[in-house]
Parts: structure tokens; sequence; C-alpha cells
């Protein structure tokens, strides 16, 4: 077959992607554009300028793509060239857009694909999807898709045998591109305007308790700006102005408080105020608050200022303007007329604290920065109750709370002595933290705490999310990703100790441990002898090769085997119970201190009938430990008939769990990010193991951002071959699950869509991730009328 472009074969009218005349001249003059941005004074594009330009991770695919483009063999593409080449890709149909693909693939240009030719492509597709896997398991992808497309077995595969394998997947060869490359693309047509989110319908159905109470907080600020400014209408415009301003600002000050009140709002999360309330976007009202704080605060300050430049122009003024402004001399104010002086202060404290705690300070590296400037707050109290003579009756009652919430936080935290007694390091710089849990400490799925380590920072308190299920007695689990000072520091600072023996009394420690480790010689005869004690409690924390294995603690029965089954039984009790040490993975003793738990959006879950929930990164922190509970649950409310096998579920009296379906959607970026919590969802698919394929409480899905889709011609043979050896192993090849990793961003309108055809009762969806996807599914949420929860902090 020939090894160079040839012109793409005619097709009916109706089925082609005709472009009109219009259309078609704008896009032939876009194409000159960028042909002579890449190309260059010569006008033609060589090798190198053409990889630059199509930016793949993998040299060999711009080497094929570039041998193919260059029609005459000169060495270089030449405009017209690269014009006959993208008609092809973008116009040409499905039989042409599939010889390409076959000359891709058939490196010599022999006219078939023989087995070390499709390993070698497979091989550049790993490499430009950023998955890596072992050498046999590479050769294992090559021969599950060669064995399934050589349909008459003589070792090669055809053009017409390729073709025919791709007819098992029709939605790839519709939209077959070649991804990564702007260049290659026709620039799209401008999509209509649409009307902005918050007008729509759907979107007041779905946030009407937001809106509520939004409509009453305006109505407030209006009502008590309007009732202070006419008690001084005698005193001129700016003088309404400025008490109206001021009014409003001992309102919202001590308001802004009742939202961080955390401890309350997740006492109030349990009750029925929770369902006529939005208490789950406090953090959002606190911040709304807190850009009304700094606008009131420019009226007010703006209104002053008009003010005194009205005094002091007065014939008979006893003052100038800067005396006004920077002096007591005046009078003004009810403490030793420092109002003038305490408000400049207040005005650069409160502009400190709203620049300081803007998402681009929090979220590159700079939580510290947000930490202490925020601490503020307890000058501005006190300047304000200087400054204004009401403002300490406004802060009573919320300051009341605020302080005796504060004095509860640190008694609790300081009720018993914590400590780090497990640490694993994890790929991508996570930090997986065991901490001992006192007995008073009690928490529900997806609580968070704010967790102080003196040894990293002595003054500093951070929010976390606790991973580890409340099912789970005597240790917490906490995963940390280092994005930040404190993070990294704590990171390192685990990365530099001795795996053994860091702290200040090295010698005890090391003692401690090697005593330790004779008792666990000593338990691991004994668990061997204890088989007729038929239980043993399943505590287990282990890593190997830096991955977590997180299991549900529920009782585990020793079988009733013979001695050598038992031994081997034992083995393998021996590397779950008793893990070996290595350099990511140790002991420790490190004192902490935790206060919380505080409620998040998730304690709705089990109220829920269909939950999704979906995570991105490292933020599955919190539905680890709601997935662990939910199964806890499930199996405990799960029957079976001793006679015929058959399972049913009871329904839990109360509240405890109205669950009959939940859906986890988990997207990160690269391969490595999975292997943090691939135990827990290896483990919830062993649970559901004898359940009807289509008959699952919990499904899993899982979508790997750096890998490039199915209809790409750098990855098209690469999935197929993972589809098939998955069908034909019962795992994925990229986590090890049963569930078949997807490439690239989940499609939202069909996986929502999906959710909704299956009718298994009302739907909220739960996110952790980033707030730009947020929006996203907020968006779709509103749209089907599902009830949309963000963790925040």
């Amino acid at each position: 077959m020939d090894t160079k472009l040839g012109q793409p074969e005619p097709e009916p009218m109706e089925s082609r992607n005709a472009m009109n005349a219009d259309d078609d001249a704008k896009w032939l003059e876009w194409v000159s554009r960028q042909f002579e941005t890449i190309a260059g004074e010569d006008r033609e594009i060589d090798l190198q300028e053409f990889k630059t330009a199509l930016k793949v991770k993998e040299s060999f695919f711009a080497e094929r793509f570039f041998a193919l483009f260059d029609s005459d063999g000169s060495g270089t593409i030449t405009l017209q060239e690269l014009l006959g080449a993208l008609n092809l890709l973008i116009h040409g149909n499905t039989t042409d857009k599939l010889k390409f693909l076959f000359q891709v693939y058939d490196l010599d240009g022999s006219g078939s694909i023989d087995p070390d030719e499709l390993r070698t492509v497979l091989q550049s597709c790993l490499k430009e999807s950023s998955i890596s896997l072992p050498e046999e398991k590479l050769d294992d992808l090559t021969l599950a898709l060669f064995e399934s497309a050589d349909k008459d077995h003589n070792g090669s595969i055809t053009f017409e045998e390729l073709r025919e394998e791709l007819d098992n997947f029709p939605e790839v060869m519709e939209n077959l591109t070649i991804s990564a490359a702007s260049w290659l693309k026709p620039p799209s047509s401008k999509k209509r305007p649409q009307m902005p989110r918050f007008l729509t319908s759907a979107y007041w159905h779905n946030n009407t308790g937001k809106l509520a109470v939004l409509a009453a907080y305006i109505g407030v600020n209006i009502l008590l700006f309007t009732l202070a400014a006419l008690k001084y209408q005698a005193s001129g415009a700016s003088l309404m102005v400025a008490r109206g301003g001021g009014q409003c600002l001992n309102f919202n000050c001590s308001f802004i408080v009742v939202l961080m009140l955390r401890r309350c709002l997740t006492w109030l999360r349990a009750t029925w105020l929770a369902r006529v309330f939005p208490l789950d976007q406090n953090v959002e009202f606190h911040q709304l608050v807190g850009y009304v704080v700094f606008g009131f605060t420019l009226i007010h300050t703006i209104a002053h200022v008009v003010n005194f430049v009205r005094l002091s122009q007065l014939e008979d003024s006893p003052f100038q303007f800067w005396e006004y402004l920077l002096t007591t001399r005046p009078g003004i104010g009810w403490v030793h007329g420092t109002a003038s002086l305490t408000g400049i202060v207040l005005q650069l404290l409160i502009l400190i604290m709203l620049v300081c705690s803007c998402s681009f300070v929090r979220r590159r590296g700079h939580f510290e920065v947000f930490y202490w400037t925020h601490l503020s707050y307890i000058w501005v109290w006190v300047l304000l109750i200087i400054h204004g003579p009401h403002f300490w009756k406004w802060l009573l009652a919320p300051g009341l709370l605020f302080f005796l919430e504060k004095v509860v936080g640190l008694v609790l935290s300081r009720m018993a002595t914590l400590c780090i007694v497990e640490v694993n390091l994890l790929s991508s710089k996570v930090t997986h933290l065991v901490i001992s849990r006192p007995s008073f400490f009690h928490y529900k799925p997806g609580d968070y705490i704010y967790l102080n380590i003196p040894a990293i920072a002595k003054y500093e308190w951070h929010p976390f999310t606790i991973s580890s299920a409340p099912e789970q007695e005597g240790t917490i689990w906490l995963h940390i990703r280092s994005q930040g000072q404190w993070t990294n520091r704590l990171y390192n600072y685990f990365k530099a100790s001795d795996p053994i023996c860091f702290g200040v009394k090295r010698l005890t420690q090391s003692l401690k441990f090697r005593r330790s480790q004779r008792k666990l010689q000593e338990t691991k005869i004994h668990v061997l002898g204890a088989h007729s004690a038929n239980t043993a409690q399943g505590v287990v924390a282990t890593s190997t090769e830096n991955t977590v294995q997180l299991m549900n603690y529920t009782s585990e029965k020793l079988p009733q085997q013979n001695k050598e089954d038992l031994i081997d039984y034992g083995k393998e009790r021996e590397e779950k119970v008793f893990p070996q040490l290595n350099e990511n993975h140790r002991f420790c003793n490190i004192k902490c201190y935790l206060d919380g738990p505080y409620g998040t959006p998730t304690r709705r879950i089990f109220a829920s009938e269909h939950a999704v929930l979906i995570g991105a990164g490292i933020g599955i922190t919190p539905f680890a430990s709601i997935l662990q509970s939910i199964m806890y649950r499930h199996q405990k409310r799960k029957r079976s008939c001793p006679n015929c096998h058959y399972s049913w579920c009871e329904n839990v009296k109360g509240d405890e769990m109205k669950l009959k379906k939940v859906d986890f959607i988990w997207i990160n970026r690269d391969q490595r990010s999975f292997e943090w919590f691939v135990s827990l969802l290896t483990k919830l698919e062993m649970d559901q193991a004898e359940e009807e394929p289509g008959a699952h409480f919990l499904e899993l899905h899982m979508y790997m951002t750096s890998a490039l889709g199915k209809n790409d011609m750098k990855a098209i043979g690469l999935q197929m071959a993972l589809d098939l050896l998955a069908k034909k192993e019962n795992k994925d090849s990229i986590t090890g699950l049963k569930t078949r990793t997807q490439p690239g961003r989940p499609d939202w309108g069909k996986v929502f869509g999906k959710v909704a055809a299956e009718n298994k009762g009302k739907v909220q969806v739960f996110f952790c991730g980033s707030p730009a996807l947020a929006k996203v599914l907020k968006s779709h949420c509103e749209q089907l009328n599902f009830r949309f929860f963000k963790e925040n902090f």
C-alpha cells in the first residue's frame, strides 16, 4: 500500500461534513496564515518545525505524521501538501481517515501490520498518554489487540481487518482527529450568546433558600441604612450617608462572625433548619459579607472625608481639614475623640485582610499569609469598639458565642495527648498520617478537623478532611497533599527523618521499636494458633510500594482449613497486620492537636436516595471516609437466605441510610494519583462481587485526564487494546480495578443523563475539587433539578 496520502475518496453529499463556500474560503485563509507562522521565510515546514507545532510528547507520531503529510518525499511540507492532508483529516470520509490511521501503524509500508509494528505504536501511545506499564503488560496489550484484529490468523493485520475491528467502536471513527495541535483544527464557529445562568428558571428553582436569605440580607442592610440616615436629615447628605454606612458596618461586622461559628453550624446541620437555610454556603456568605464590609467602609470613610472638608471650609471652623482627619483635637468619637485615627487604621486592616484572603493568595502556596493576616480580626473588633459607641452591643451575642467556641475547642484539643503514630509518604507528595484516636472523639463521614503539629509550626492550625471511616476504632487518617509552605514542610520533615528512630530520645524509641517487633512475632504465632477463636479484628493500615491499603474494619473469621492452608492464611495476615517498613513508611510518636470535628455538606449523603460523589485529585479524601462507611452500613443491612443464597437489603430504621444507589466518579490527572486509594476501591469492588453486574449498589467511574481519548489517532489503538485486555482479564491495566479507567474528561451531559435515566430516586451531587469544575457541575445539576453540594472549609 502507498505510504503517502492520496486523494479523498468520493462520498455521498449527505454524509459529508461539507462546508459552504464562505466557510471554505475562511478556512483556507486561516490555514494559510497558520502555515506562514510555522514555516517562516522559506515557506516550507521541516521536521523540527513540525514537531514543535504539533506539540506531541512522543516524537514517533510527529515523524509518522510528517512522513505521511510529505507526499512527494522531499523532506519538507509545502502549503499544498498541508492543505491536502488537512482536507482529508477534517473533511474526509471514514475510509479516508481509516487509511491514514492504517498508514501510521504500517511502519514498513508493506500493506499489513505485524505484531512488532503494533507493539512499537502502542509503546508510543502509552508515552503520549503518560501511562507507565511493565513490558509484560505491553506485550499482553499488543497480543490482545492483534489476536482480535487478525481474523484469518495469518500473522498480520490488513486494512480490511482493521476496518472490521473498528466496526466494534462506531463512536471512534465519527470524530477521528489529531489532538494537541490547535493549528490542525479549523476555527470553531462562535457560539450563540446564552442567557446568564443566574437568570434562568432552573437556577432560581434550585437556589430558592440561598436567594431568599440573600434577599433578606439585602433588605436588612437597606432598612438599617435608611433608618440611620433619616436621623441626620438636618446635618446634610454626607453625614446621612456616613451614619447609614456606619450602622450597616455595625451589623455586618458582627454578622460575619455568626457565619464562622463552625461548631454551632455543625450542630444546626442535624436539625430541620438545614432544610430551610443554606448552611452549606456559610463560607460563600462569609466572603460576600467581607466584600460588603469593605464596600461600606469605603462609603463610610468617603462620606466622612466629604463632611470634614465641608466643616473645615466654614467661616467659624476652629479646625483645619487635616486636624479633623489625623488628630483627636475635634473630639470626634466616644473614646477621647479617636474616631478618625481608628477609622484610618481600620480601613488599612480591612484592606489587608481582604487582599490576603483572595484565592490567588490562598491557593498558590501562601495559606500562611491568609492565616496570619486573618487573625487581625481581633484588632478590628477592638478598634471598632473604640471607634463606634454602639458596636459593642451588636458584637455582644455573636462575640460571646465565638469566644465560647474557641474555649471549647481549646479544652477539647488538650483533653488527650494525641500522637501521629504512623506515616506513609505517597506519590505526588501526599502525606498519609495515622493519628491515635481518643475514645471521646466522635465524627461523621466527610467531617474535617483543624490540625496543629508543634514540630512543624507551633501556632498554625490547618483544615483537613478525615479520610478514615467513623466505624474504624483506634486511629484517625488524614491524607495531605503538599501544596503550600506548611504542607511542604510536613512532607519534607518526615522525608528527612530517620525511618524508625527520629525524635529527641532516639535510643529509647529504638528500644521500644525492637521490643514491639518481638511482640509482633509472638502475636503472629498466637494468630496462627487462634483458630478456635474464630475471629480477628481487622486492624489494617499498611503500605506496599507506596499504595495505601484502606480496608473496612469488620470482623474477619478464620476459615476451617487444613494446616497447610492455615499457614498460607497466616502469611497473608502477616502481610496485612505486620507490614515491613520502607523508606516511605514509618512509625513515629509526634505530638499533635486536633480541633473539631466540623460538619460538611456530605453529612446529607445518607439521607439521599441516589448520591453522586465526584472527587478531583486529592478531593477524594472526604469520599474515602464516606465510601467505607456506606459499604459498612450496606453490608449491615444486607441479608441472605442460608438455603437458596438469595440476598436482599432490609430497610434501615430512621435516617441512618436511605441510599438506593451510589455513583462515585474520580478524576485524576495522571496514573500515579490513583495509587492513593486504589486499595480501598478494590475492597469495595470485592464487597459487591456476589451481586449481579447490573444491580451494584455502588458504581465506580474512573477518569484519567492526561490520557488521550479514543477518537485521537495517537491513542485509538491503545484504548482498543486496553478495552480488549480488560474484558479478558476482568480488570483494568492502569489501576488494577475491575472498573475500566476512561481516558480524558467526563462528558457531564452524558454522565448526568445516565444518572437521571436510572430513576433510583431523588439525586444529590456531592463534589470536592476545583472551583472551576464546581461551576460546570452546578450548571448541569440545575438543568436536571439535581441538588448540588460542594465541600467548603
